[in-house]
C-alpha cells in the first residue's frame, strides 16, 4: 500500500535533530520518501514541516517562506555555538542594561541585514560542512549573507547576577539564523549573548496550532493532503481540463499575472497538478505531481 502524499506538521521536541524526526515519520508513514523543510537545531523546538511521498517536492519551495520564532537570549555571556549547547565565552556584565537599550540594539538588526552564519552551521566551506570543520578545531571563514528580519522585539527582562535574560520575538526570511541574531545582539551591546531557548512558532502558513507532537502522531498520523497543503502555502490557479492535460505533460501555459512566486495549479476536481511560476508571459512548471 502506497503511503498518502502530504505534509505532516510536527512540534519537534528538544534534543531531537530534524533528521531524527524524519526517521520517526518514515516509520509511522511506512515509506522512506520523507523529508523536511528548514532545519531546526537539536536544542530548538516547534514547527517542523515534513513532507511524505510526493509532498517532498514541495519542501524546497516551502523552505523559502517566512518564519517566526520565540526565543530567550542571555546577555552577558556568549558561547562558541551561539546557543546553550556550546562552550561558554565570558562576556561583560549585562545586569545594568535597560530594556530600551536592548530594544534599540535589536532594532538595528532589523530590515535587510548582512548576517554571518554561526561557525557551527551546516553551510559548506570548501566542500565541507562548517560544523565538521569546527569540531576538528578549525575556524571556518563564513561569508555574510543578506537576510531580512521583519521583526525583532525584546521584552520581559530578567536580571540574574551579571546576566540579563530577555524574551525575543522574531519574524524573518528564510536563511536567518536566530543564534546569529543573539550573538550579534550581544556584540552590539558589548556584553556577549547567546540563545538559551528557541521555539519556532510558524513556517509560512503553518503555526504551532497546526503542529502535533510525535506521541500524538504515533497515535494518529495526521497528513495534510497534497492539494490542501499547496493551496495553504501558495496562490491557487484552477485549470481547465485542457490546461490540466497540457501541464501534466510538462507544457507551459499562458500567464495570468500571478507574479513570479510558486502558484498551485489545481485540476477542475481539485487535484494538485503542478507548481508553476510565471515568467515572460508563460506559466512554467516547477514540479509536476500527476502522471
Amino acid at each position: 500500500m502506497t503511503a498518502v502524499s502530504g505534509l505532516v506538521i510536527v512540534d519537534k521536541p528538544s534534543g531531537w535533530t530534524s533528521h531524527d524526526v524524519v526517521a520517526r515519520i518514515r516509520r509511522l508513514a511506512g515509506t522512506r520518501r520523507v523529508g523536511h523543510a528548514g532545519t531546526l537545531d537539536p536544542m530548538a523546538t516547534g514547527v517542523l514541516v515534513v513532507g511524505v511521498e510526493k509532498a517532498t517536492r514541495l519542501l524546497g519551495h516551502l523552505a523559502l517562506t517566512e518564519k517566526e520564532y520565540l526565543a530567550t537570549i542571555r546577555l552577558g555571556q556568549a558561547t562558541d555555538t551561539g546557543d546553550a549547547q556550546g562552550s561558554v565565552i565570558p562576556g561583560a556584565a549585562a545586569s545594568g542594561l535597560a530594556l530600551d537599550q536592548v530594544a534599540a540594539a535589536a532594532a538595528s538588526l532589523t530590515g535587510q541585514i548582512q548576517q554571518v552564519p554561526p561557525a557551527t552551521s551546516a553551510i559548506k566551506v570548501g566542500g565541507q560542512r562548517a560544523y565538521r570543520l569546527a569540531r576538528r578545531g578549525e575556524t571556518p571563514v563564513l561569508t555574510a549573507r543578506a537576510v531580512t528580519v521583519h521583526e525583532f522585539a525584546v521584552s520581559d527582562p530578567r536580571p540574574a547576577g551579571d546576566l540579563l535574560d530577555v524574551t525575543a520575538a522574531v519574524r524573518c526570511s528564510s536563511g536567518t539564523y536566530i543564534r546569529a541574531l543573539a550573538r550579534d545582539l550581544g556584540e552590539k551591546l558589548g556584553v556577549g549573548g547567546h540563545l538559551t531557548m528557541l521555539r519556532r512558532t510558524r513556517v509560512g502558513p503553518y503555526r504551532l496550532t497546526d503542529a502535533r507532537t510525535l506521541d500524538e502522531l504515533a497515535a494518529s498520523l495526521r497528513v495534510i493532503p497534497l492539494a490542501e497543503a499547496a493551496s495553504a502555502a501558495f496562490p491557487v490557479r484552477i485549470l481547465t481540463e485542457a490546461e490540466t492535460d497540457s501541464l501534466s505533460h510538462g507544457a507551459s501555459l499562458p500567464a495570468t499575472g500571478a507574479g513570479k512566486g510558486p502558484v498551485a495549479a489545481l485540476s477542475p476536481d481539485g487535484t494538485l497538478v503542478a507548481l508553476v511560476a510565471e515568467q515572460n508571459g508563460r506559466a512554467r512548471p516547477l514540479a509536476v505531481f500527476v502522471p
